[in-house]
């Protein structure tokens, strides 16, 4: 256990050092950006006809609900499967195999629901967003 902590530490911090240089170079690359582009950019241009027009909907909310509601299929059908195929774990002991077992088939019924419930709310993003075009 030692072991995992020593490396978990030294991740931290050269994760910690990688993430500073980045964000001074980033910022450097920024900066740079500006000064080029910084001639160019006048309120002639803007007038021209760059115009922004967000998205008439947010699927922000649809994302999360689809998310958790297939995160509570998954969970519901991960218990329908531990209960039909592991009866002994609904006993007073179960044994160290079953437990792992039904861990396992809770992780991926919760794994497999909420990545089914993340794709259906991209489908269902993109037919609006084609219906909107």
């Amino acid at each position: 256990m030692e072991e995992l902590m020593i490396v978990a530490n030294v991740a931290i911090v050269f994760g910690v050092i990688y993430k500073l240089f980045e964000l001074f170079a980033g910022r450097r690359e920024r900066m740079m950006l500006i000064e080029k582009l910084g001639d160019k950019l006048t309120p002639e241009t803007f007038k021209q006809g760059i115009v922004y027009r967000p998205s008439l909907f947010s699927f922000g909310g649809l994302r999360v609900g689809c998310l958790l509601l297939g995160i509570g299929v998954g969970l519901l059908i991960g218990y329908g499967l531990v209960y039909a195929t592991q009866p002994e774990y609904f006993m007073e002991d179960p044994s160290r195999a079953v437990e792992y077992t039904v861990s396992v088939i809770y992780s991926a019924s919760v794994l497999l629901g909420g990545g089914l419930g993340l794709v259906i709310s991209y489908l269902i993003e993109k037919k609006q967003l084609d219906k909107e075009k």
